[in-house]
């Protein structure tokens, strides 16, 4: 199986970009976008967990990892009326996707996998994108989901292949890719993107971020999630990245990516208004709404709508 990857461009390229002088860096970025993408528009999506708890990979920042102690919620796939009462919610919030995310290591072959497939294709009847993240598939439940009506699929490398292995051990980068490489196969788009604040490098941002660049086709869009530090789990007491360095991974996100939305994604609740600004300005043009990601908190409806009037920013 061909994993499909375009080497385009180079480490050296990728760091050249990442280092720029800080002002110089934000301002190419913001011309690159001001190029692709639509101005003062923000795609707005809200994700819902469809099954939490229980997985048996190790993730080290992931609460829903069976091997570690956390107080979350665990329960099986919700009944499909409860979540399309949340999909039909989050539309009139304003959210034009609709995520959904369940903490298996494979996505099943069963009846499970059946009600995901019907819950796919009545969101795509309320006139919404749907996404999902169910873990590793084959090419198979690829094309099934496709046929169902998904619009994109989540399946995050979360960081440099290098330094991977130290934040997981259940799976290696080689099967990330190859899901990865099924669902462009299917002609689904690609959700791929990573988390900072795991104690990785700056190399290891910049590495990320070139694995990224290369992948052909290209993501649709790139989540950036700052780490959430949960109690319980192996990452509990690992230093909160500089703001700057998350400025700066989205910044050159959105120069070698120019094509997709950016998503500023979990640890939105620990950023000030002004630092979320920064971020929009660096190329960030997509957030989650609603209550929670999956199983951490997340910025009230409210308090997005205010820092949307204030930048008189409107949903894409």
């Amino acid at each position: 199986m061909q994993i499909k990857t375009e080497i385009k461009y180079s480490t050296d390229e990728v760091d050249k970009v990442y280092n720029k002088p800080f002002l110089e860096l934000v301002y190419e970025a913001q011309s690159v976008h001001r190029q692709y993408q639509p101005i003062n528009k923000v795609q707005l999506c809200t994700l819902s967990n469809i099954k939490s708890g229980n997985c048996p990979e190790d993730c080290k920042y992931c609460p829903q990892s069976v091997r570690y102690d956390t107080q979350i919620e665990k329960y099986n796939l919700l009944p499909n009326e409860e979540v399309l009462n949340q999909a039909n919610e989050a539309k009139k919030n304003g959210a034009s996707r609709f995520c959904m995310g369940a903490a298996w290591r494979n996505a099943p072959n069963n009846s499970d996998f059946d009600r995901v497939l019907d819950l796919i294709n009545n969101i795509s009847k309320l006139n919404m994108e749907v996404c999902c993240t169910l873990g590793m598939l084959t090419q198979e439940q690829a094309d099934k989901l496709k046929q169902a009506g998904l619009t994109a699929y989540n399946h995050n490398l979360d960081t440099s292949e290098e330094f991977y292995k130290e934040i997981i051990s259940t799976r290696t980068y080689e099967d990330r890719l190859k899901t990865i490489s099924y669902v462009s196969n299917s002609g689904i788009q690609l959700c791929c993107g990573g988390i900072i604040g795991l104690g990785e490098s700056k190399k290891d941002r910049i590495e990320l971020i070139k694995t990224l660049a290369n992948l052909n086709p290209q993501p649709e869009s790139v989540p950036v999630n700052s780490l959430v530090k949960i109690q319980g789990t192996p990452l509990q007491d690992n230093e909160n990245i500089d703001s700057f360095e998350l400025v700066r991974t989205i910044a050159t996100a959105r120069i070698f990516i120019p094509k997709a939305k950016v998503r500023l994604s979990a640890g939105r609740l620990e950023m000030s208004h002004e630092l979320q600004t920064l971020c929009f300005l660096a190329g960030a043009n997509s957030i989650f709404i609603g209550e929670k990601l999956l199983t951490t908190d997340n910025p009230e409806v409210n308090n997005d709508k205010q820092l949307f009037e204030k930048l008189m920013l409107s949903p894409l």
